[in-house]
C-alpha cells in the first residue's frame, strides 16, 4: 500500500503545478481539483493547503512545526494556535486542560479528541475527562478544527476537534534516533524504523520520556515521572495489480506512566515563599497508568472517485491515582480543596497538610482512585466525488457504533503524620469500599456532508445524528464482590440531529471570505432526563495574502442555551462526574493569525515570523449555584472561569542550511478561577505571564544534528491554576541538549 507520505508528496507537486497553471488561466479558479486528493484515511485534512481552503476555521500543526521545538508538552505545541485556551497542571503536559473557543477546559472533556481519526479519550461518552493523553513527541502532525465543518467529528461539536496523527509508514526504508537530556534529570529517547515494498509496509516506534520533576518534597523523594510509548504498524496492499484497490493496516499502541504527581497545591503565602515546594502530606501520591490501542483499517478504492474506509478499534486504559484526598481534625473531615481555599479558618487541618504537627491516627485520607476504561467500536465512511461542467461535488457519508465504560473500584487508606513530615499507614482500606460502580454508554453516530464548488463559491452543508444511551450501575460500598444485592441503576437516553453549514467565497488567489453556522452539542450525564449541552455557533472570517504577509482573521459567537458543568475532583469538586445545568452563556471573540518571511526566495538565510492573538469574552445569562470548585455561585453577567480574555503568541526563526534558531514568546492574560465580574479578587485570580522558549539545531551532516532547547528562558515564576487544590507553578528555567540521527 502506498503510504500517506507518497500521497502528500504527490499533493504538493500537483498543488504547485496547479498554482502555476491558475496564474495563466484564471478561469480554473472555479474548480480546485487538487484538494480532493486523498491524503490519509486517518486525517481530517492532511496538510496546510487543505486547512486554509476549508469553509471553517482550521489549523494544521505540521511535522516541521513540531520538530522545530521538539515538543514533548502538548500545551506548548498548541499555544501557537489561535482559539486554543489551556491551563497547565503539572508543568509537563501529562494531562492537559484544553478549551476551544471558550468550552469548559477541565481535563479537555468538552472537545473531540482523536488519534488517527479514532476517539482517544478513555471513555469519550460516559467519562470523557482525558486522564490519558497521547504523547505529542511521537506525533507527526496535529489537526485542529473549529467551525461548522466539525460536525463530522462528534460527539462534542461546540468548540472543535483535535486529531493527532501518529508516525506514518515511510515510503522507503528509514529510521530515526533522537535523544536529549537536561534540567531536573529530564530525558527523552525516541527511536523509529520502517520500510515498504510493493505489498507490505511497516513502522515501529518507541518513546521514553521522564524527569525527576522541578518540585521538592521534604523527604527528598522525586516529584517526576517516567513514560514509555510503543507503536507498531503494518500495512498490506492486498491486490497490487487489481483494478479494485484494497489495503489493510493494523496498528498497535501501548503506553505506561509512573508519576509522583499530586492534586495538592500551595497556599498563597507558601507559593509566594517557595512556589516549587510540596507539602509532606503528598509524599505518597502516585499515578500509575497503562494504555493499549488496537486499530484495524480497511480501505477500498471502488474507483478513482469513490473510497470506502472502515476502522475497527479498541482502547483500554487503566489508572490508579493514589493521592491525598481529605483531612480529619477532631471529627471534622475537610477536602484538600476546601483547606487550601481557606487555610486560615481551617488552620488545624492545614497544619496536618504541611506536616508541622503530630496528627491523630487516620487523620489523613489518601484515596486510591482506581479505574479501568474500555472504548471500542467500528466506523466507516464513504467519500464519493465527481465533476460536472464547471462544478465539483463531494459527498461524504459516515457512521460509527461505539461502546465505552468507566469501572470505578476505589478505596481509601488512612494515615497519620508526624511533625517531621513522616507518614504512617494507620488503617488500610478495602478495594471497592469508596466507589464501586460502572458507567457506560452505547452510541450510534452518523453524518452526511456535501461539498459544492462552483466558480468562486464553496458550500458545505451537513448534518450529524447522535443516539446515545448512558447508564450507571452502582453496586454500593458494602458489596465489594458485586453480587448485586444493593445494586442501584439509572439510565438516560438522547437522540439529536446536529446540522451545520459553511461557505467560502474566493475573490482571487489572495483573498477569500468564509463563514458558517452549526449546532453545538455535548452529551449529557446518566441522570435520568438530563438534557445535553446545546448551543448555536457562528463564525465569519477571511484569509488573505498581501505580498509576503499571509493571514487569517476570524470572529466567532457561541450562544449556549444549556451549558453543562461537571463535578470533577480535578477542579475542586467531589469527583462524582455528575453534570449540572449551568444555563445560558454567550461566548464570543476574535482570532488573528499572521505569517511573514523577511527573506527573499534565494537568500542564504530564512527569517520567518508568525503572530497569533485570541480575544475571548464570556458571559452567563442566568444565575445558579454549584458545589464544583471551578464554578461556585454564579450570577447573571458573570464571566466563565479559567478563560483569559487575551492571549498572544509570537514566533521567529533564523534558518540556514547549517543551523536554525527558533524563539517562541507567549503572553497569557490573567483569568478568573471562580465565575465573577468586574475586577478579579486576589484569591480568585491567576495572574498573567510572559514566557519565552528557545530551540536550536546544528546540522553536522545531512543526517545528523545537534539539538538544544530552553524552556522559560527568563526563568519567570508564575502560577498556572488554583485547581485541583491550591496554587500550582509553571515550568521554571530548563535547558536540554541532545542529538537527532536519521537514516
Amino acid at each position: 500500500m502506498k503510504s500517506s507520505i507518497i500521497a502528500l508528496t504527490l499533493l504538493l507537486t500537483l498543488n504547485l503545478s496547479a498554482q502555476e497553471k491558475n496564474k495563466k488561466d484564471k478561469s480554473l479558479d472555479s474548480i480546485q481539483k487538487l484538494d480532493e486528493i486523498f491524503i490519509s484515511s486517518n486525517a481530517i485534512f492532511g496538510n496546510k493547503y487543505m486547512a486554509k481552503n476549508r469553509t471553517g476555521s482550521a489549523y494544521y500543526l505540521s511535522p516541521k512545526e513540531i520538530q522545530k521545538f521538539g515538543f514533548t508538552d502538548i500545551n506548548r505545541a498548541l499555544r501557537t494556535v489561535p482559539g486554543v485556551t489551556i491551563y497547565e497542571e503539572d508543568g509537563f503536559g501529562l494531562r492537559p486542560n484544553i478549551s476551544l473557543r471558550g468550552t469548559s477546559p477541565e481535563r479537555s472533556s468538552k472537545i473531540t479528541l482523536m488519534e488517527d481519526g479514532v476517539l482517544i479519550s478513555p471513555a469519550p461518552y460516559s467519562a470523557s475527562s482525558a486522564y490519558y493523553f497521547p504523547t505529542i513527541a511521537r506525533m507527526e502532525a496535529v489537526e485542529i478544527l473549529k467551525g461548522s465543518s466539525q460536525i463530522q467529528f462528534g460527539p462534542f461539536t461546540t468548540g472543535g476537534a483535535i486529531n493527532m496523527i501518529s508516525a506514518q509508514i515511510p515510503s522507503e526504508f528509514s529510521g530515526q534516533v533522537r535523544a536529549s537530556y537536561g534540567s531536573f534529570n529530564s530525558n527523552q529517547l525516541h527511536a523509529k524504523i520502517g520500510g515498504v515494498n510493493k505489498t507490505v509496509g511497516y513502522m515501529v516506534q518507541y518513546v521514553n520520556y521522564g524527569s525527576d520533576g522541578f518540585k521538592t518534597l521534604p523527604s527528598g523523594k522525586n516529584t517526576g515521572f517516567n513514560k514509555n510509548d510503543l507503536v507498531a504498524k503494518i500495512a498490506v496492499n492486498l491486490f497490487p495489480n487489481a483494478a479494485l484497490k484494497q489495503s489493510v493496516e493494523f496498528k498497535f499502541q501501548y503506553a505506561d506512566e509512573l508519576g509522583n504527581e499530586t492534586y495538592l497545591g500551595l497556599s498563597e503565602n507558601d507559593f509566594n515563599e517557595n512556589p516549587f515546594s510540596r507539602y509532606a502530606s503528598s509524599n505518597e501520591d502516585k499515578m500509575t497508568t497503562n494504555h493499549t490501542q488496537y486499530m484495524f483499517t480497511h480501505k477500498l478504492e471502488v474507483s478513482k472517485n469513490t473510497v470506502i474506509t472502515t476502522t475497527a478499534y479498541q482502547n483500554y486504559f487503566a489508572r490508579n491515582w493514589y493521592k491525598l484526598n481529605d483531612i480529619t481534625f477532631n471529627g471534622n473531615k475537610q477536602s484538600i480543596a476546601a483547606i487550601l481555599e481557606d487555610p486560615t479558618t481551617l488552620s488545624n487541618h492545614f497544619n496536618i497538610v504541611n506536616g508541622s504537627v503530630n496528627s491523630d491516627a487516620d487523620a489523613i485520607g489518601i484515596k486510591a482512585n482506581n479505574r479501568k476504561y474500555l472504548a471500542q467500536g467500528i466506523q466507516t465512511k464513504l467519500d464519493y466525488h465527481w465533476y460536472k461542467g464547471d462544478s465539483f461535488h463531494d459527498l461524504e457519508i459516515g457512521a460509527r457504533y461505539h461502546y465505552d465504560e468507566e469501572d470505578r473500584f476505589q478505596w481509601l487508606d488512612n494515615y497519620s503524620i508526624s511533625n517531621t513530615g513522616n507518614l504512617s499507614l494507620t488503617t488500610a482500606g478495602l478495594p471497592g469500599t469508596d466507589a464501586n460502580r460502572i458507567t457506560s454508554a452505547k452510541a450510534f453516530a452518523s453524518y452526511i456532508t456535501y461539498k459544492l464548488k462552483y466558480n468562486n463559491w464553496t458550500i458545505t452543508p451537513g448534518v450529524r445524528y447522535e443516539n446515545i444511551t448512558l447508564t450507571r450501575a452502582d453496586f454500593g460500598k458494602s458489596d465489594i464482590k458485586r453480587s448485586g444485592v444493593n445494586l442501584v441503576t439509572r439510565e438516560n437516553s438522547v437522540g439529536v440531529f446536529i446540522p451545520g453549514m459553511g461557505a467560502n467565497y474566493k475573490f482571487n488567489n489572495d483573498f477569500s471570505l468564509f463563514g458558517g453556522v452549526h449546532k453545538g452539542f455535548s452529551p449529557p450525564g446518566n441522570q435520568e432526563g438530563q438534557e445535553p449541552e446545546k448551543s448555536i455557533n457562528y463564525e465569519l472570517g477571511t484569509r488573505f495574502n498581501l505580498g509576503k504577509l499571509q493571514g487569517e482573521f476570524v470572529g466567532f459567537f457561541n450562544d449556549y442555551s444549556n451549558l453543562l458543568g461537571s463535578d470533577l475532583a480535578a477542579t475542586g469538586g467531589t469527583g462524582s462526574l455528575d453534570q449540572f445545568n449551568a444555563g445560558e452563556v454567550n461566548v464570543n471573540g476574535i482570532e488573528i493569525l499572521l505569517n511573514y518571511n523577511f527573506s527573499n526566495e534565494n537568500a542564504r538565510f530564512s527569517w520567518p515570523i508568525s503572530f497569533g492573538y485570541t480575544f475571548t469574552n464570556t458571559e452567563f445569562q442566568n444565575s445558579f449555584g454549584s458545589s464544583d470548585g471551578l464554578w461556585g455561585v454564579v450570577a447573571t453577567g458573570d464571566e466563565l472561569p479559567y478563560i483569559p480574555k487575551h492571549q498572544l503568541n509570537a514566533a521567529v526563526s533564523l534558518e540556514h542550511k547549517s543551523f536554525e534558531i527558533n524563539l517562541n514568546a507567549r503572553f497569557n492574560g490573567e483569568f478568573r478561577t471562580l465565575a465573577g465580574t468586574g475586577s478579579i479578587p486576589d484569591n480568585a485570580r491567576v495572574d498573567s505571564n510572559f514566557i519565552i522558549d528557545v530551540s536550536g539545531k546544528y546540522f553536522l551532516t545531512k543526517n545528523f544534528m545537534l539539538t538544544a532547547n530552553i524552556i522559560n528562558l527568563l526563568d519567570t515564576t508564575y502560577a498556572v491554576s488554583r485547581v485541583p487544590a491550591g496554587l500550582r507553578p509553571g515550568h521554571p528555567f530548563g535547558a536540554y541538549a541532545g542529538f537527532d540521527f536519521r537514516f
